[in-house]
């Protein structure tokens, strides 16, 4: 006889218990990453725009808000930036935190910080 080869009925609820679970904490954690990845790309945007090299913060402020309302952005907004002179440019920086909901009571907090002048 042949020995049978598969899946029994405890491995697979095992396995489906898990991929839930690693689901779950992918749902939860990628969009305040993702909107890390947004503020990022737009204070590289506003450093490297021709009104946002002056240096003046309300320029800035004002063109990182409304790139913020184009890609929905809601952690920060253009009065979090910190500007900082690096040579004959100025660099963009903000740092926040997100916390989002995991289940029942418990949370997960990520503190973030991006900069325009990062390489990632």
């Amino acid at each position: 006889m042949r020995k049978q080869n598969g899946f029994t009925l405890s491995g697979f609820m095992m396995w489906a218990a898990l991929l839930i679970g690693a689901a779950l904490i992918a749902f939860r954690i990628g969009p305040p990453y993702v909107e890390f990845l947004a503020i990022q790309s737009n204070l590289r945007a506003v450093a490297n725009d021709p009104e946002g090299r002056s240096g003046v913060r309300h320029v800035i402020e004002d063109l990182f808000d409304r790139r913020a309302a184009i890609d929905n952005i809601s952690s920060i907004n253009g009065r979090d930036i910190q500007i900082t002179k690096q040579g004959d440019r100025f660099a963009l920086s903000v740092e926040y935190s997100a916390c989002v909901p995991f289940v029942f009571n418990i949370r997960v907090c990520m503190d973030y910080s991006a900069s325009s002048t990062s390489s990632r």
